[in-house]
């Protein structure tokens, strides 16, 4: 089910249930830029049986908002260009190859896609009327 454990293991004793998610998120935001990819995010959340709240928390939080910018920015970086703002990406994600900046960007947006995914799965189901 995952392809590297490492983030599984070492958890920090100082985190609560909700700040959880979000340190492993940012952590296996860390190995992707390092080209590991560990964390099917769908699958953690089932794993972990993430309340409905608590994703709908992680869809509105900083952590998402700033991976959604990550998106925008691999791929105004993979689209290439001459401008300033061009210029600057390719200061800051200069090291990455294109190819692995495009793998990093499609495994950002698989984690804010299974957020989204599990949340609506998460929806009450309709109430069974009772038999008379």
């Amino acid at each position: 089910m995952y392809a590297n454990t490492q983030i599984y293991k070492r958890k920090q004793p100082f985190l609560n249930v909700e700040q959880e998610v979000y340190y492993d998120v940012e952590k296996s935001i860390d190995y992707a830029f390092e080209g590991k990819f560990v964390m099917k995010f769908y699958d953690y959340l089932k794993l972990r049986k993430t309340l409905k709240r608590e994703v709908e928390e992680f869809i509105s939080s900083e952590t998402a908002q700033s991976i959604s910018y990550m998106i925008n920015d691999l791929e105004e970086y993979i689209k290439g260009g001459a401008d300033e703002q061009h210029k600057q990406l390719r200061e800051g994600y200069g090291h990455i190859p294109k190819p692995q900046a495009r793998k990093i960007k499609t495994y950002l947006s698989g984690i804010l896609e299974d957020a989204e995914k599990y949340n609506y799965e998460k929806r009450r189901g309709r109430r069974k009327k009772a038999t008379k």
